[in-house]
């Protein structure tokens, strides 16, 4: 298979053929316009400068100049990277990408490059969407961008306690067939799955397969090994601690501002084998939310509970319905499960909600998949099989000039519905203002027992040569009404740099201060992911 350097995954899995007429049909029938193709420039057609830095000879053979190495690595994967891409404007490119093949490594690139005043960006799979891998470090001489995917082995797997040590830089499907012989998983799926790799999971607080209970990846980490330019930080292998503030929550989300992560401890489990699951109708989305969140509070913990709205659900699980459908899936290694769906169901249908026809109430068959299983319901599955290629057709329909991008938060129970409108009308606004009618989709992608996280969906005719320009001004005013009705500015796709300024104000101003400190003692001279969580220096 090979890379996409402009866009998500694969070249050999982009849209194209049947499949590309399809979802361009679906467009036109819901947004205006009639979108032409635009084909991805040839890498030797974007200028690309010569480096600024040349790499000691002690360190050379690690680092690539190349051209298309370095365009793959000047931008993570949002909608705006995409674009900006597929129209030649890579303004800010790495001087060099670095390849470390074991920890010693990792320290004498940070030792150099602290000497050089390099910028260092850890880049994990590049599958950032908030601008977090980008090179905007304009008060550096040069950037090296620090690519781990040489360490991407499970080095210790302790089956008694039900852990692993795992290299940082390895791929998810890589990190699972090397945990499958032990009969044992991580179980952490995020949409990026097959593109992310653990280190980036840690660095930016993913949110995974579960979509109650074990939801972040936090709750999975036993202890973390983080090079910084002060020295190397590594925690203790313990089930739980009160031994003041916890030293691995320090550079959980660090975004690559505080050290390099390079290995882990990592909570593992049986591999499921029961499973159970089902798809519900509702007429009513406000009764969709009441159900949703009767069965987040009832303690039965479904790993999928997913939420979609009727666009959504017309959109992506190709099912027509008044107010939305409710995707849940339960599943253990240890018992059956099907008497929890059958709870769930019922308070489901104590809120007005209908399990499709022929959803299956339960299965007993082993199976590895991801956020979108049902354990066989039509709907959960076409559901499932659309979310895999969504951040496919996102790249197609960019090359078509639709604007399709997604943004995501979480607030309390108590909030959502005015949080809910303030987006989606925020949503509508700024597209009238710039790019005529569009669609707002929302569905839940994790619960919890005091609030959802919502997942919205935008879809808009786009101006070829104005895109970025159009999303970033429908981007700002839907962060300013999440920031101004109590929501988070992101629950899992990380800061970055497109966040920061909401960020800025969320965050408390002592804690703002604590966490400046601690990027002063970690990283004196000011090297790791500038601007990045806080100011460049």
């Amino acid at each position: 298979m090979t890379r996409s350097w402009w866009g998500w995954g694969n070249v050999e899995d982009a849209v194209e053929g049947a499949e590309l007429r399809a979802l361009l049909d679906r467009v036109r029938a819901l947004v205006p316009g009639d979108p032409t193709g635009h084909e991805p420039p040839a890498v030797a057609s974007l200028g690309i400068p010569a480096p600024r830095v040349t790499a000691p000879a002690a360190l050379a053979a690690l680092c690539s100049a190349d051209p298309a190495d370095r365009a793959a690595h000047a931008h993570g994967k949002a909608f705006r990277d995409v674009v900006r891409n597929l129209e030649g404007d890579l303004r800010h490119v790495p001087d060099l990408v670095a390849r470390p093949r074991h920890e010693r490594d990792v320290t004498d690139l940070l030792d150099w490059c602290g000497r050089e005043g390099v910028a260092v960006i850890p880049y994990g799979g590049g599958s950032s969407v908030v601008g977090g891998v980008e090179p905007r470090c304009d008060g550096h001489r040069a950037v090296v961008t620090v690519d781990l995917e040489r360490l991407d082995r499970v080095l210790e797997v302790d089956t008694t306690s039900r852990a692993a040590r795992i290299q940082a830089g390895v791929l998810g499907p890589h990190l699972e067939n090397q945990l499958r012989p032990h009969g044992l998983t991580l179980r952490h799926f995020p949409q990026s799955f097959e593109f992310s790799t653990l280190g980036g999971w840690l660095a930016t607080r993913a949110g995974g397969h579960y979509a109650t209970l074990y939801t972040h990846i936090d709750d999975l980490v036993e202890s973390m090994r983080v090079v910084t330019p002060s020295g190397i930080s590594a925690s203790r292998r313990l089930p739980g601690s009160g031994a003041g503030p916890s030293p691995d929550r320090l550079f959980l989300g660090s975004e690559g501002t505080l050290g390099i992560i390079t290995e882990a401890w990592m909570r593992l489990r049986e591999r499921p084998r029961r499973r159970a699951g089902a798809s519900v109708r509702f007429d009513d989305f406000a009764a969709a939310v009441a159900a949703t969140r009767a069965i987040a509070q009832s303690g039965l913990n479904p790993a999928n509970c997913r939420l979609l709205d009727a666009t959504e659900a017309l959109l992506n699980a190709g099912v027509s319905v008044g107010g939305g459908v409710l995707v849940l899936g339960f599943e253990s290694a240890d018992h059956p499960v099907h008497r929890d769906l059958e709870r769930a169901l019922e308070l489901c249908r104590d809120h007005g909600g209908q399990p499709s026809a022929g959803s299956p109430a339960a299965s007993g068959a082993a199976h590895d998949g991801g956020p979108g299983d049902g354990a066989g319901d039509p709907a959960a599955q076409t559901w499932r099989s659309a979310f895999l290629r969504m951040p496919y057709q996102r790249d197609a329909l960019a090359r078509h000039s639709v604007i399709a991008e997604t943004f995501e938060t979480a607030c309390t129970w108590d909030t959502f519905e005015t949080l809910h409108r303030a987006v989606t009308e925020a949503a509508r606004q700024a597209m009238r203002e710039v790019t005529g009618p569009g669609l707002v989709t929302c569905r839940f992608t994790h619960v919890y027992p005091d609030g959802p996280a919502p997942y919205f969906g935008v879809y808009a005719p786009g101006r070829w040569g104005g895109m970025v320009a159009q999303w970033d001004h429908i981007k700002a005013a839907v962060s300013e009404a999440i920031e101004t009705s109590g929501g988070t500015i992101t629950h899992h796709h990380a800061v970055g740099r497109d966040h920061r300024p909401w960020y800025d104000r969320q965050r408390p101003g002592p804690f703002a201060a604590a966490l400046a400190g601690a990027k002063t003692a970690l990283d004196p001279a000011g090297i790791l992911n500038p601007g990045v969580l806080l100011p460049e220096r």
